[in-house]
């Protein structure tokens, strides 16, 4: 895991987790807690047997594991490894990163517009006016790209790996999109 408490995939990690069924049972795990295959199996249009193998197959890769809260009983349950995953091109296979990002924009859909449609109808002004969006062009070396990233990564880190029984009573969730999209083009000199 990194500083942000995210699993990080390797070449192997990003064609399991390209499957539609585990991107699915891992997102039900994030945002539905603990659970067991027989529970999460109509949760992904799938027989429990079949999720059982698909989150042994995610263990495999450290993106799910036992839930220790859960550890007596005849059940095995299973809760969702760090805090999110991340994975970078491998430059020896690049079709590995381009599946599991073909895959996550099928599985996540528009999460802006959903936001749009769902979120902001109901968010108090205050809320509102630090809602924000960038869409900025930049002129950089993939040198001074990784450096950005870097430091972005060491701003957030605190907040990313705070408790949220610790946070402040008026605490909330928010999602951090971050996309870094470079050019085809190179830049003239």
């Amino acid at each position: 895991m990194n500083r942000l408490g995210d699993v990080e995939l390797d070449v192997r990690g990003m064609r399991a987790l390209a499957h539609p069924v585990r991107l699915a049972m891992l997102k039900a795990l994030r945002d539905g807690g603990p659970s067991t295959a027989t529970r999460l199996a109509p949760q992904v249009d799938t027989s429990p047997s079949v999720a059982s193998w698909h989150l042994r197959h995610l263990a495999e890769h450290g993106l799910v594991e036992d839930d220790p809260d859960h550890a007596s009983g005849r059940s095995r349950w299973w809760r969702a490894a760090g805090r999110g995953f991340r994975f970078e091109v491998d430059p020896s296979d690049p079709a590995a990163a381009a599946e599991l990002s073909d895959a996550l924009e099928m599985a996540e859909g528009d999460p802006v517009a959903d936001w749009a449609a769902l979120a902001r109808p109901a968010l108090e002004p205050e809320w509102l006016a630090v809602a924000s969006r960038r869409n900025t062009g930049l002129v950089v070396t993939r040198e001074e790209l990784r450096e950005l990233d870097d430091q972005i990564e060491q701003l957030i880190a605190p907040l990313a790996n705070r408790d949220p029984d610790h946070a402040p009573a008026d605490a909330r969730r928010v999602r951090l999109l971050l996309h870094l999209l470079p050019s085809a083009n190179v830049h003239p000199a």
